[in-house]
């Protein structure tokens, strides 16, 4: 303990004062004085060096008293002799003597009590060390004498006590406010803005899905990324537990508390103390941005704001419990070690402000309005309280803690319900959603992209969803994803976990939207190449993600299927028209000389050369608008167009291309060799008019 200046002389130390300390009346001035100390000393000093100690101290208050020598002090009494030499036998012990030594020290605790009281404005801890021993010595005899002592004498203790009892509370409010460690609020704030959480930051969600937005990039990190800095990883205070209150104080503090207690005056203690540390606690609550906000005002929030609360939030609360919390407890301990009943009532009541804070933040959040974007800074929220609930239980314990853990386990249960709120509105979304503006070259909706994206997100809580999905509705997730699935199908169902099976049926509303927004294209071949591209684009969703392993190959090969399908029914609702005028219809089929003596035969041979020029031109003209991004299906597309147009071509124009070589306008018929045609088809599905480059090679 720091030794301060020495305290002002009391009231009536100078002269013409008085002091409470009995004296001769004969005696004043600058005597009088001087026979009150002299008299404190005697009663209390049982040795020189004692003695010795107390006229420093008394000297503290008046530099007059500094005069006083210990040989004004007769020997120790027959008793303190006994006490302090073990030869002398305790059976010569006078009980009289006793009495009139324990009298003489009440007398000299009484005293220096009262001499304290004269003044106020001192503070016996920041005395000198030996001041603050010797008035806690004071106290412990007023206090002893409350029922040892003589009617008489025990309600002088009283009035002592009260007095005593009320400077040491002074004194512990003013030592835990002037020895109370505060956080480091400008540390504290450079590592929010370093910490990242991933899941919904990187997704586009200001607002709910909006088609009419096309999304130009797939905007979201995969799983592998999302939240990795993690919470735990980038909070400076993790596992580490604060000195509230700087160490020196501490033991002060025990040992004021102490005394208090002894004296009957737990209650005006817990009052001081609760009141000092809820203060405190709360702003170190506002330090970390946790702030107290009622259920209206959180509604009222943007979005913007609101999720940069829920994030501080969470970093709050694992800081709150595993830092602050965890050292009041500790606190606690140490100061109010004696008595275990006020250790623990004043531990929930200091931190009653920190704990509603968090508690009503997180049911405002509960029942707000539910929306997409906010689904995983939800589960961020349920997640920390859930990881931090078993470290409450160790810091809240017996009938004062049971009510806080019950609170928050009904916040974490309400959380829990608005996350299965949000995924159920979250498929209403997906079955609703009904524009009408279809996509110009076919390529992947903006709805795909939100949706996988958001569905790769909540595969970092996996765990949590599959704990809270475990109950719901899989029977209904089975009706609804596959009606009419194979009995293979059912049991591949059955085999996934309750994430899996939820993923399955959002998916399967996703699909469902998507159907009906192909049949918006007129062009049935275009229906086909929408239906490939966002096909194709939730399977590589999958494939390279923890959605894959969660969804399985089983999955994976039910779309590659669908994939292929799609594939074969462009080629015949796109290409069968231009084939047929490649077909053989039984024309000179015993040699090209036949056509020669039939003028007929050549005329439609000139008329399917012509078809065919201006289906392959309709063809090239849409087809080099429409997009495929994915370039191995587009280059798979590519391949199988040539292996059926181009043999077919070449064969033809083989057979009977001689036919209409030898008359006039040649090349209005024989548009294009092979090779030409096979430059044509690589210009297709790139998004872009590809006419303009082949002109140039005719």
């Amino acid at each position: 303990m720091s030794a301060p200046s020495s305290p002002p002389p009391p009231p009536g130390a100078g002269e013409g004062g008085g002091l409470p300390v009995p004296v001769p009346a004969a005696v004043v001035g600058d005597d009088k004085v001087l026979a009150a100390a002299q008299h404190i000393v005697k009663s209390l000093a049982t040795s020189k060096n004692a003695a010795d100690d107390m006229i420093r101290i008394l000297s503290g208050f008046d530099h007059r008293l500094s005069s006083i020598t210990s040989d004004l002090f007769p020997s120790p009494s027959p008793a303190a002799a006994a006490a302090a030499d073990p030869e002398v036998p305790a059976e010569h012990e006078s009980p009289a003597a006793d009495d009139a030594d324990s009298l003489a020290a009440f007398e000299s605790a009484e005293q220096l009590i009262h001499l304290w009281d004269t003044t106020p404005e001192a503070l016996v801890f920041e005395a000198p060390e030996d001041d603050a021993a010797h008035y806690l010595a004071a106290v412990d005899v007023a206090v002893d004498q409350l029922s040892s002592g003589s009617p008489a004498v025990s309600g002088r203790a009283g009035v002592a006590v009260q007095l005593a009892m009320a400077r040491l509370e002074d004194e512990l409010r003013h030592l835990m406010l002037r020895h109370a460690v505060p956080l480091d609020a400008s540390g504290l704030f450079c590592s929010l803005r370093r910490l990242s959480l991933g899941s919904m930051d990187d997704l586009d969600t200001s607002s709910e899905f909006d088609p009419a937005t096309p999304h130009s990039q797939d905007g979201g990190a995969g799983p592998d990324t999302a939240r990795s800095a993690g919470i735990a990883g980038n909070n400076p205070f993790d596992d580490q537990v604060f000195d509230l209150v700087r160490p020196e104080a501490v033991d002060e503090l025990h040992a004021i508390a102490d005394r208090m207690v002894r004296a009957g005056y737990a209650s005006e203690l817990a009052q001081v103390y609760c009141a000092i540390r809820r203060d405190l606690l709360d702003e170190c609550l506002s330090v970390l941005g946790v702030e107290r906000l009622s259920i209206d005002e959180v509604q009222r929030v943007e979005w913007k704001h609101l999720n940069d609360k829920m994030k501080k939030w969470v970093h709050g609360v694992k800081t709150v419990v595993r830092s602050l919390l965890t050292g009041e407890r500790r606190l606690c301990d140490q100061v109010l070690a004696a008595s275990d009943e006020l250790r623990d009532e004043c531990f929930v009541e200091s931190t009653k402000g920190c704990i509603m804070q968090i508690r009503n933040f997180g049911d405002a959040v509960a029942v707000c309005t539910r929306s997409p974007e906010k689904l995983s800074r939800i589960l961020d929220m349920y997640e920390a309280l859930a990881e931090v609930i078993p470290e409450l239980k160790e810091l809240f314990f017996g009938s004062y803690g049971d009510d806080v853990i019950h609170d928050l386990e009904g916040v974490l249960e309400r959380l829990g319900d608005a996350v299965k709120g949000t995924l159920l509105e979250f498929g209403k979304v997906l079955q609703q959603e009904s524009s009408r503006r279809p996509m110009m070259a076919g390529e992947i909706h903006p709805m795909t992209r939100y949706v996988m994206n958001y569905l790769r997100l909540l595969v970092v809580y996996s765990d949590t969803l599959d704990t809270l999905l475990d109950d719901t509705g899989a029977g209904d997730v089975e009706h609804n994803a596959l009606h009419n699935g194979t009995d293979e199908d059912q049991e591949y169902l059955k085999s996934l976990t309750p994430l899996g099976r939820r993923m399955v049926k959002l998916i399967s509303y996703l699909e469902a939207n998507l159907e009906e927004k192909s049949k918006l294209y007129e062009d049935a071949a275009l229906q086909c190449i929408f239906s490939m591209n966002n096909t194709l684009y939730i399977v590589q969703k999958v494939k390279d993600s923890e959605l894959g392993r969660i969804l399985g190959d089983h999955w994976i090969r039910r779309r590659r299927g669908k994939i292929r399908q799609n594939s074969k029914s462009y080629l015949r609702v796109s290409w069968t028209r231009v084939l047929s005028y490649l077909r053989d219809d039984g024309h000179g089929s015993s040699g090209s000389g036949s056509f020669g003596s039939s003028g007929n035969s050549s005329s439609r041979i000139k008329e399917k050369f012509k078809n065919f020029n201006l289906a392959f031109d309709e063809i090239y003209r849409s087809q080099t608008l429409w997009k495929v991004p994915d370039p191995q299906l587009r280059e798979e597309l590519k391949i199988s167009i040539s292996e059926n147009v181009i043999p077919a071509y070449r064969a033809f124009t083989g057979r009977y291309g001689s036919l209409v070589d030898s008359g006039r306008n040649s090349g209005k018929y024989i548009k294009y060799t092979p090779e030409d045609l096979e430059n044509h088809l690589s210009d297709l599905f790139e998004g872009s008019l590809g006419s303009a480059n082949h002109s140039r090679r005719r």
